[in-house]
């Protein structure tokens, strides 16, 4: 084969923009969105021309000696062009020279009249107003729609792949997982106060179904809905356990409202589904000494007593099959979740929901402990309340977020088969309340 035939796969193996692997003919780079069409033809023919040091000074450490004579690089020519139409160097372009070491320096300033380097001198009509959300590559241009950089074209990392938020007494992490190429878990964790002045702390955790259409959608609507209406019934007044009805009921609307809005054009959504946008949900409410769950689906609570020589419980019942299956007494409990059919839900929220039926309940704790929040992501890999307070951390209740990212980090290490969402709410008790009924 002729060199002039030999194709160019090694000379444009990787994006100039963000090193992924190529495939030849391909215009624009699959991860980044960079247009392949403005980086120059390699030669075909020609060995690699180092660029010489312009005569002069020369650089630290170099050898005393004349300095070689500077050579005027060729004028890059855009394929398929007029031979002598010259043009400047494509921003981006990287060029290898003597002494160069690891990554790339940046050029000195580009001369007058010389094409700037968007990274440095983007277009001021892309040049993004304050509050506008900035590339995480060039740092200058704004991000569209799309999640790609108008300056650059580099694509944004997805801000729910991996989620933490800490409070004082209330953290929450939520992670995409190995296997899931988004994130469809939602959380929100807030504090208020109730009308004696005295904290209530909030945690809700929400997980989208997977063959509902926009599933990430609906746990977030869920999340955010729940969260806004316990901040408005609490400080009123509602009693905490009343409170969480509500807040389910006003969750499951707003997502009933998703099926109403196409959201997203379906076409460009390669996972669509075309069934109504569900989740699940569950909730914890810790205020006035007492312990306020609510769920809907098959997310969980547990709670882990700080004292780790006192048992551990299970507060919610799952909507599933295998649950119905254990209550209907026709298999134990290590038969249902063994089946295939464990974790059909039978409970959800959505506009095609049978009906919603909102579960709460009200515990009173005699001691400290932690309270645990989360999605069927964590659980399946501690699943009964003892193999739960085993992965629990031991400083948890004094460390929530790291006992939430501890939490996380367990079930990717079982696998992180499914997104992974946990929130913890250490449970104080004060010293009067000890032994209480």
């Amino acid at each position: 084969m002729n060199m002039s035939q030999k194709p160019q796969e090694t000379a444009l193996s990787r994006c100039p923009g963000c090193e992924e692997p190529l495939e030849p003919g391909d215009l624009f780079c699959g991860a980044c969105g960079y247009d392949l069409s403005a980086v120059p033809e390699p030669p075909q023919d020609r060995p690699t021309i180092a660029i010489a040091t312009p005569a002069g000074e020369p650089p630290p450490g170099a050898a005393s000696g004349p300095a070689p004579e500077a050579v005027e690089p060729a004028p890059w020519q855009a394929p398929g062009s007029t031979p002598g139409a010259e043009r400047s160097v494509p921003p981006g372009t990287r060029v290898d020279g003597p002494g160069a070491s690891g990554d790339f320096e940046l050029a000195a300033p580009a001369a007058a009249g010389a094409a700037p380097d968007p990274r440095t001198s983007p277009d001021p009509a892309l040049t993004p107003s304050a509050g506008t959300k900035v590339c995480v590559a060039c740092r200058a241009g704004r991000v569209d729609n799309d999640g790609y950089c108008e300056n650059c074209g580099h694509a944004q990392p997805r801000e729910r792949d991996h989620m933490e938020q800490e409070l004082e007494s209330v953290a929450a992490v939520s992670d995409r997982g190995l296997r899931h190429h988004r994130n469809e878990d939602a959380f929100a964790v807030s504090t208020t106060a109730l009308p004696d002045g005295s904290p209530a702390v909030v945690a809700i955790v929400c997980d989208g179904v997977s063959s509902a259409s926009r599933p990430d959608e609906a746990s977030a609507a869920a999340a955010h809905a729940a969260n806004e209406a316990l901040l408005e019934s609490l400080p009123r007044g509602t009693h905490p356990q009343q409170a969480m009805h509500e807040a389910i009921v006003a969750a499951a609307e707003s997502v009933n409202r998703l099926a109403q809005d196409p959201g997203q054009a379906q076409e460009h959504d390669p996972h669509r589904h075309q069934n109504a946008p569900a989740c699940t949900l569950v909730g914890a409410i810790m205020a006035s000494g007492l312990l306020v769950v609510g769920w809907v689906g098959d997310s969980r609570v547990y709670w882990v007593p700080e004292d780790r020589s006192t048992a551990p419980a299970r507060l919610t019942e799952d909507d599933s099959w295998a649950a119905q299956m254990v209550a209907a007494g026709l298999m134990n409990e290590a038969e249902a979740y063994a089946d295939e059919r464990a974790h059909a839900i039978t409970g959800w929220l959505g506009a095609d929901a049978y009906e919603l039926e909102p579960h709460t309940a009200s515990f009173k704790p005699d001691r400290p402990g932690l309270v645990v929040v989360c999605t069927d992501g964590l659980w399946n890999y501690a699943e009964s309340a003892a193999e739960m307070a085993a992965a629990v951390p031991e400083d948890a209740y004094e460390r929530p977020l790291h006992g939430a990212q501890v939490l996380v980090g367990h079930a990717l290490d079982g696998g992180g088969h499914d997104n992974v969402t946990v929130a913890l709410l250490p449970f104080a008790v004060p010293p009067r309340g000890a032994g209480s009924a």
